[in-house]
């Protein structure tokens, strides 16, 4: 089988776009990668939703509005752009698109996987400044979760397949239902039952999917154990996949910074960190030594048709960086998280950002979703599509870009 990033660029090629980088990429001021990315993905259009993206385009908005809105705070503080800076009114024009499709509750639960909770905390953000039609939406959302599908043992469903939770709606989940709880909820006793339910759900993903050897998570469960693909004690999937493992490390890590900003009580925040804590030196141990990134099957490092994937690579590196400067590692990890994570930046900087002819920044390597509605076999997962700006590698690159400039 070629490499499906060689065959990625050679589509790339044939509709007028360069095969790689320039080779003066890797010259340019790093602290503007961010920048220019993001740049990028507006000049495309990404990350606005019109309904005819399938039932993954709510979870394209939401990310570039968690990736936007980090890069309106980083900038703001720095004064790359000041007042002018174009991220925040992006973020609104992303979050409007989203209204009209994401404001029926029912519909919200039963049309859209659990990735739709992405635009929550931004539609709560401009909620407060710019009337009720944001409000109506973000309490869609929340009135969602409750009419969400679950299994025997509590488990949110991801989407539409009976009784299978998987990883990735944990980034979606956590901070939304966590800053919904804790900015709007009516009585300490809701916020409580709803904190723990938050919990719970992370909880019962790593019941199900750790890995005892390696300390990695699977890509999900089935809590019937009747999958073709479940193991028949755990119900969990084979194979760690990249991307998935990245959603839920971003999720404990933007969990985490909701709670403490708003002084939730430490016995939410515990279990959290400690999970964090445990999972994040087996990513580190995880890393492709030669290259600086991670396997699309995590755990299969060098397998025949295995390679280096560029979405979850920069969630790696977006939740290691993150989780050192924010003091959620300890010392011996943190400087080794740092050094691995700036390490990734820039190997993805000079070997998937590809500068176009026009000034922009495409990205290249990301590989297209990857579903439990399938054989979930090694051969599944590395033979899926690569696709070509695909925004859940490049806002994920906007991610890590930001916490490479922090770390400097």
């Amino acid at each position: 089988m070629r490499n499906p990033l060689y065959i990625a660029t050679v589509v790339a090629a044939l509709f007028g776009a360069p095969a790689t980088a320039t080779a003066t990429k890797s010259c340019k001021p790093r602290h503007k990668d961010a920048q220019r990315m993001a740049s990028s993905i507006m000049a495309r259009g990404q990350g606005i939703m019109t309904g005819e993206g399938g039932s993954s385009e709510a979870l394209q908005a939401g990310f570039v509005q968690k990736a936007f809105t980090a890069l309106a705070a980083h900038d703001d503080h720095h004064h790359h752009h000041g007042k002018d800076a174009p991220w925040q009114e992006y973020v609104q024009k992303s979050a409007a698109s989203t209204i009209p499709f994401l404001s029926n509750a029912s519909n919200d639960a039963l049309s859209y996987p659990m990735d739709r909770l992405s635009n929550g905390n931004a539609l709560l953000a401009l909620s407060s400044a710019d009337g009720t039609a944001y409000r109506t939406a973000a309490d869609a959302l929340r009135e969602s979760i409750h009419l969400n599908r679950r299994n025997s043992e509590g488990g949110l469903w991801y989407f539409v397949y009976p009784y299978w939770s998987y990883l990735d709606g944990m980034y979606s989940l956590g901070p939304f239902y966590s800053q919904y709880t804790l900015t709007s909820s009516s009585s300490s006793r809701s916020a409580a039952s709803h904190l723990d339910d938050m919990l719970y759900q992370f909880d019962i993903l790593w019941r199900h999917t750790a890995h005892a050897k390696s300390g990695l998570l699977s890509h999900g469960y089935d809590a019937t154990r009747k999958a073709v693909w479940a193991d028949s004690v755990t119900g969990a999937s084979p194979y760690v996949w990249g991307r998935s493992l990245g959603w839920y490390t971003m999720a404990l890590l933007d969990t985490l910074e909701i709670l403490e900003k708003e002084k939730a009580p430490h016995k939410y925040r515990a279990p959290l960190l400690e999970k964090f804590q445990r999972l994040m030196p087996a990513v580190i141990k995880a890393v492709d030594h030669k290259t600086g990134g991670w396997w699309q099957i995590v755990d299969q490092s060098g397998r025949e048709g295995n390679y280096i994937e560029s979405s979850g690579t920069a969630m790696f590196s977006y939740s290691l960086l993150k989780g050192a400067r924010l003091g959620y590692l300890p010392h011996q990890w943190a400087t080794k998280a740092k050094k691995v994570g700036i390490r990734a930046q820039r190997y993805l900087t000079d070997h998937f950002v590809v500068e176009e002819a026009d000034g922009t920044w495409s990205y290249n390597g990301t590989v297209a979703v990857c579903s439990l509605n399938s054989t979930a076999t090694f051969e599944y997962y590395v033979n899926q599509p690569i696709l070509y700006n695909s925004v859940l590698g490049s806002a994920a690159y906007v991610l890590a870009s930001i916490e490479a400039d922090k770390s400097r």
